[in-house]
């Protein structure tokens, strides 16, 4: 039987689909949300930010039965990027990333060392990520959005059938990403999230990579790092 529920692509009409499977797995010393998209019918599933803990990662797709069609990096820091090799090796999925992030990525061993936390492999890109790059499990697309500033090369995820974004560590509830390590950028990551995000439906539910989850009503409302200035 086909479940009903609320269209998240237009925000009101009741439509007939299978419910997207959606797990998000803190993972790491700081706690990395990771997201486990899976499609219902195809079983298909993409992996967001599998920065540690790939056994618990594994054990969610042997759960549901998902294949991983891809590994998306919304950035190079280590705590996202950290279970990406290893997850690949497992899976045979391959890696989507920035090219703009490769130079970030070179520097996991000062990364580690600066944290105090094990060193991480660099699982390198097999697809290089650019605005406006589609991937779809089923019938759903997840769209790649340039939201330079925490790193050179951060990325969102966009899934307009879900009404959800992916914003790694841009945009987080009632604050923004560090832009004090190498590579940060304070007036690029305002750019990206009052020119980009702040223009999707307030209606929108923000998946930060860490802590909980926003809207994009809230945050265009509440977000003291954002000038009001600055909002569309």
């Amino acid at each position: 039987m086909v479940k009903m529920i609320p269209c998240t692509s237009c925000f009101s009409r009741i439509c007939e689909k299978p419910p997207m499977i959606h797990h998000i797995l803190p993972v790491g010393a700081l706690r990395c949300n990771c997201s486990i998209f899976g499609d219902e019918a195809t079983r298909e599933a993409i992996v967001v930010d599998p920065g540690a803990e790939v056994a618990e990662i594994e054990s969610i797709l042997k759960e549901f039965d998902l294949k991983v069609k891809a590994i998306v990096i919304t950035h190079a820091h280590f705590d996202h990027i950290g279970g990406a090799a290893k997850l690949r090796a497992s899976t045979g999925a391959p890696v989507w990333m920035s090219a703009s992030d490769e130079v970030t990525a070179m520097t996991l061993p000062v990364q580690a060392a600066l944290f105090g936390v094990p060193m991480v492999t660099n699982p390198g890109i097999d697809r290089q990520t650019k605005e406006g790059d589609t991937l779809a499990i089923g019938a759903t697309s997840f769209q790649v959005l340039d939201t330079p500033g925490h790193t050179p090369g951060s990325i969102s995820i966009l899934i307009p059938a879900e009404g959800k974004l992916i914003a790694g560590d841009t945009l987080f509830l009632e604050s923004v990403g560090r832009t004090d390590l190498p590579g940060g950028n304070s007036k690029k990551i305002v750019q990206s999230i009052t020119n980009k995000l702040f223009t999707l439906p307030d209606e929108t539910i923000v998946v930060p990579g860490h802590g909980p989850n926003t809207t994009v009503g809230h945050e265009k409302q509440f977000n003291p790092f954002v000038g009001a200035s600055a909002r569309p």
